[in-house]
C-alpha cells in the first residue's frame, strides 16, 4: 500500500498521547520494545538496568512531546529545527513493534487488545502528529527526508492495522444463531388462523453486533490513528467490507438470497409465501437489530468523527435496504387474488417498521433518497392491498352457483367471507391507513398522510363508526351488503319456504355471531346494525315456525269436530291420521336439515315444542275418549306427547336416517 502523507493540520492527541513525563501505557510499550530489541537507542554511559530502560522510555516520550510543542510554536516559514534523537527512536520502536505483529502469522496478534496494543496506537498517533506538523514547514531536504522516514513507518503500521481490523470485528459475525431463529418466528398467519397472529418472539437487540467493549475501544483508537495518518478512506473501506461480510453471514443463516423478477413471476403462490416469510424475517432482523446495532457500533467507533459515522452507516444501510426492497417490489407486481391479501398486509407492516427504524436511527437526512424509494414500494404494496380487497367483492358477485346447500346449512361462501373479514380486522389499523391513502375517489376522506412519510410517525386515529364512516368501514359495509344480496339469491333456489327460512336464519345468525365475536368488527358495524340483524334473524325464525308448524296446529284445531253438538268420529279419526302423517313428513324432511350451531338447534326445538306439545296434549286429552275402544285409539293415535317431544329433539341433525332409527 503506497501512500504519501498529505499535509494537514495537527490532530490533538489528547489522552491518547504522552504528557511531559510520559504516560504509563506508552512507557510500558516503549520500555518493552527497548528491552526486546537493540534499536541503537542507548547512549554512551547508559546501563542496562530495568530502571534505566524505563527512564529511557520516559525520556523518549518527554523529548518527542517537547519537540512537538516546540514545532507548534515555531515560525512555520523557517526551516525545521534540529530533530532530536527521540524521533528516530520512536520510529524504530513503532517499526519494530509492527514487524513483530506481522510476524505472528498463526498466533493471536492484536486481537487481545492488551495495554501494549493501546500504547502502540498512541505511538502511531504521535508519529502522525509529527508528520502533520512537518508538513507545515517549507519543503527541503531535511523535511522531505523525515516525512519519507515517518511515512514509511506509518505506511507499514497502517497496512497492519487495516489487516487487523476485520479480526477485531470478527466477533460480530458470531451473533447468536438463536436470535436469528427468533427473528424468523413471525406471525403464523399463513395456516393456523385460530391463533392470534400478533404473538411473535422478540429479538435480543442488545446482543448485536457481538463486539466486546474492549474490541470496540481498540477499533475506535485504530480509526483515530489511521484518520490522523491520512488513511481515512482505507479504514472506512476495510470497516465497510467487514460489516458487509457480517451481514452476508447473517443472510446465510436466514437462507435468504436475491430472487429475480422472472423467478418470482413463475413461482407458485405457496412457494412465494415461503419466500415472503423468509423476507419478513430478514426485514424484522434488520429493523429491530441490524440497522440499530450497526449505527450504535459506528457511533462508538467513530465517536470522535460523527460525520464519518453517518457516512459508513449510510453506505452500509443503503445496499441492504435496496436488496430487501427488490423482493417487495417484484411481489407487488405479481398476479393478484384475494387470498394474497394477508401476506401483502404483512409486507406493508414490515416496510412500515423499517421506515420507522430509518427515521429513528438515520434522522440526519442521509438516507432521504432511499427512504423515498421505500415509500414508493410501500405505496405500491398499499395499492395492491386495496385491489386485493376489492377482489373480495368480485368473488362474491361472481359466485353464482345454482346448487343449493343441502339442509339449509351455512353456505361455504359465507364462511369464507366472514372468516376472511374476521382475520382482516387483525389488521384494522393498517387497513384504515391504507384505505385513507389509497382508497380511491369514491372513498376520499381527509388524508392522514402516508405511513412511509418521515413526518407521520403517529398511527391513524381510531374512527368512531357510530358517528362517521371511513373508507375502510365503507368497504366492509359494501361487502356485507353484497353478501346479503348473494344470500337472497341463493335462498330463492329452495322450493320449500320453510327450508328457505332455515337457510336465511342459519346464515344470518352465523354472520351476526362472527361480527359480535370480533370486537373490532362489532365496533365498526355498531350496535344498531347488530340489533337490526338480530331482528331479521328472529323474523326468519317466526316465518319458519308459521310456515311449518302452523298447518300442524291447524290440524289440532277443534273447529269442525262437532256436528249437531256431537263429536264427528270420522272427522276426529281423520284429524289424528292427518296429524300423524304431517308430523312424520316434517320429521323425515327436517331431520336432514341443519342448524348452524347447537344453540340455534336448541332454540328451534324449544320453540317448536312450546307450541306443538301443549296443543297436541290438549287435543289428545280431550278427544281420546271419544274413540270407540282402546284398539281403535291405538290405530289412530300413534304418538304420545312424550314421543312427539323425543322426535322433535331429532330435528335439524342433518341425518336422513333418524326417522328410520326411531321406528326401529
Amino acid at each position: 500500500m503506497e501512500k504519501i502523507i498529505p499535509s494537514g493540520k495537527s490532530i490533538s492527541i489528547g489522552n491518547n498521547g504522552c504528557n511531559g513525563s510520559g504516560s504509563p501505557v506508552s512507557r510500558l510499550f516503549i520500555t518493552s520494545s527497548i528491552k526486546r530489541n537493540d534499536l541503537s537507542t542507548q547512549r554512551p554511559g547508559d546501563e542496562d538496568s530495568l530502571d534505566n530502560v524505563a527512564e529511557k522510555a520516559d525520556q523518549i516520550c518527554r523529548d518527542v512531546d517537547q519537540f512537538i510543542s516546540v514545532l507548534s510554536e515555531s515560525d512555520r516559514s523557517s526551516s525545521l529545527p534540529n530533530i532530536p534523537d527521540a524521533v528516530e527512536d520512536l520510529c524504530k520502536i513503532v517499526e519494530s513493534r509492527t514487524a513483530e505483529y506481522v510476524s505472528r502469522k498463526n498466533q493471536i496478534r492484536f486481537g487481545k487488545v492488551t495495554e501494549e496494543d493501546g500504547s502502540f496506537i498512541d505511538a502511531v498517533i504521535r508519529l502522525s502528529k509529527l508528520s502533520n506538523v512537518f508538513n507545515d514547514f517549507p519543503a527541503g531536504s531535511t523535511t522531505s527526508s523525515w516525512l519519507n522516514r515517518i511515512g514509511i513507518v506509518l505506511q507499514r503500521a497502517m497496512a497492519f492495522m487495516e489487516e487487523e481490523l476485520p479480526v477485531l470485528l470478527e466477533g460480530s459475525r458470531h451473533f447468536s444463531d438463536s436470535n436469528v431463529r427468533k427473528s424468523l418466528s413471525l406471525d403464523s398467519r399463513d395456516e393456523d388462523r385460530d391463533t392470534s397472529p400478533r404473538e411473535s418472539e422478540s429479538i435480543g437487540k442488545d446482543n448485536y453486533p457481538a463486539c466486546s467493549p474492549e474490541a470496540v475501544a481498540a477499533i475506535s483508537r485504530i480509526a483515530s490513528a489511521m484518520i490522523a495518518a491520512g488513511y481515512e478512506n482505507e479504514f472506512c473501506q476495510a470497516y465497510s467490507i467487514s460489516r458487509r461480510n457480517a451481514f452476508s453471514e447473517q443472510m446465510k443463516k436466514f437462507d435468504f438470497e436475491r430472487i429475480n423478477v422472472e423467478d418470482v413471476q413463475k413461482m407458485p403462490w405457496d412457494t412465494l409465501e415461503g419466500e415472503i416469510t423468509r423476507w419478513m424475517g430478514v426485514m424484522k432482523f434488520c429493523s429491530e437489530t441490524l440497522i440499530p446495532g450497526e449505527r450504535r457500533l459506528a457511533d462508538s467507533i467513530f465517536s470522535d468523527h460523527p460525520p464519518l459515522s453517518h457516512t459508513v452507516s449510510t453506505n452500509f444501510t443503503r445496499p441492504v435496504v435496496i436488496q430487501l426492497m427488490d423482493l417487495a417490489e417484484v411481489v407487488s407486481m405479481t398476479k393478484r387474488s384475494a387470498e394474497k391479501l394477508f401476506k401483502f398486509l404483512d409486507m406493508y407492516e414490515t416496510i412500515c417498521d423499517l421506515t420507522s427504524t430509518l427515521r429513528d436511527w438515520c434522522s440526519d437526512g442521509s438516507l432521504s433518497e432511499i427512504r423515498h424509494e421505500i415509500a414508493a414500494v410501500g405505496d405500491r404494496i398499499g395499492e395492491a392491498v386495496v385491489s386485493l380487497f376489492l377482489d373480495l367483492e368480485n368473488s362474491i358477485r361472481n359466485d353464482v352457483s345454482r346448487t343449493p346447500v343441502p339442509g339449509g346449512a351455512v353456505h361455504p361462501l359465507v364462511r369464507y367471507v366472514m372468516n376472511y373479514l374476521e382475520y382482516t380486522f387483525e389488521y384494522k389499523d393498517t387497513l384504515e391507513r391504507i384505505f385513507n391513502q389509497h382508497g380511491g375517489p369514491d372513498m376520499i376522506q381527509p388524508s392522514l398522510g402516508s405511513p412511509f412519510d418521515g413526518n407521520n410517525s403517529s398511527p391513524a386515529p381510531e374512527p368512531d363508526p357510530e358517528i362517521k364512516t371511513t373508507p375502510f368501514s365503507t368497504q366492509i359495509v359494501t361487502v356485507m351488503d353484497l353478501l346479503d344480496a348473494n344470500l337472497q339469491t341463493r335462498a330463492s333456489l329452495y322450493r320449500d319456504p320453510s327450508l328457505r327460512d332455515i337457510f336465511l336464519m342459519n346464515n344470518g345468525r352465523y354472520i351476526l355471531q362472527k361480527v359480535k365475536r370480533c370486537g373490532k368488527m362489532h365496533k365498526l358495524m355498531g350496535d344498531d346494525w347488530c340489533r337490526r340483524r338480530s331482528g331479521i334473524v328472529r323474523q326468519f325464525h317466526k316465518s319458519y315456525q308459521r310456515e311449518t308448524w302452523g298447518r300442524v296446529l291447524r290440524i289440532l284445531n277443534h273447529d269442525g269436530l262437532q256436528v249437531n253438538g256431537k263429536i264427528a268420529k270420522p272427522v276426529l279419526k281423520e284429524r289424528f291420521k292427518s296429524f300423524t302423517a304431517a308430523f312424520e313428513d316434517i320429521h323425515k324432511t327436517q331431520s336432514s336439515w341443519v342448524a348452524s350451531d347447537e344453540q340455534l338447534q336448541s332454540e328451534l326445538r324449544v320453540s317448536i315444542s312450546s307450541v306443538v306439545i301443549p296443543a297436541y296434549r290438549s287435543f289428545l286429552g280431550r278427544f281420546r275418549q271419544c274413540l270407540e275402544n282402546s284398539k281403535q285409539a291405538e290405530r289412530y293415535i300413534k304418538y304420545q306427547p312424550e314421543d312427539i317431544e323425543a322426535l322433535i329433539e331429532e330435528l335439524f341433525e342433518g341425518n336422513q336416517a333418524s326417522m328410520v332409527r326411531r321406528r326401529a
